[in-house]
């Protein structure tokens, strides 16, 4: 089953990489004097289901999780994998978006190692230690996910990629040193709109999917 690809990825040190944004200001981290600025940051894995089922966010396949443009592009990926379902696909990812946000917004950089390749994880691990040279502390939440579906999706010889959309909300707070805010606050989630992109070689035998690449949406 595809539900495979996306928990197994988190309980086989998943296999997706984020994109160089994480290096930047991802949103995630509320900028001082700017609380009420927009987040934005992605995916999959595949056995030990089971072990996940104590996630925050109640696991859920929408029954057209597809955006028409993006239909073609997942029949492709679908007539090349007949083990993808785009539901369940859509169903991991939000669980992994959910996994490598709250492992970021604690600074826990080697539990998401194995989600990226070295390039992103050096953006990714910079992030996170440019925060701690401040002296910050996020103190995030992921209040809920109102929405995630697949708005793009092409297969390229045997490379597919998926990209995912996640409608969010998020209350994000930083705190410095002493544990005082700077910035942000837990009362009022912020709306975000975030497009994370799946990369996998459908003819591998790894059901794990690489995560190549995270934006901000409009």
């Amino acid at each position: 089953m595809f539900e495979a690809v996306i928990f197994a990825m988190i309980a086989a040190f998943l296999g997706f990489r984020l994109y160089a944004v994480l290096g930047k200001r991802t949103g995630h981290e509320q900028s001082l004097g700017k609380p009420g600025d927009e987040v934005v940051v992605a995916p999959k894995m595949a056995e030990a289901v089971d072990d996940q089922r104590d996630m925050k966010t109640p696991a859920r396949i929408e029954a057209d999780p597809v955006e028409a443009t993006a239909a073609t592009g997942v029949r492709a990926i679908s007539a090349s994998d007949s083990a993808f379902h785009a539901g369940e696909f859509v169903n991991g990812a939000e669980q992994a978006y959910r996994m490598i946000l709250e492992a970021f917004w604690k600074g826990d950089v080697a539990s998401i190692k194995g989600l990226m390749d070295e390039d992103v994880y050096a953006a990714f691990a910079e992030a996170i230690a440019d925060r701690e040279a401040q002296g910050h502390v996020l103190d995030n939440r992921l209040v809920s996910v109102e929405r995630a579906f697949i708005s793009d999706a092409s297969l390229s010889g045997k490379v597919a990629r998926i990209t995912v959309r996640f409608d969010a909300d998020i209350a994000a707070v930083t705190r410095d040193a002493s544990g005082e805010v700077v910035a942000g606050s837990l009362t009022d989630a912020v709306a975000t709109h975030d497009a994370w992109t799946f990369e996998r070689d459908v003819k591998s035998a790894n059901p794990n999917w690489i995560l190549v690449d995270t934006d901000e949406s409009a």
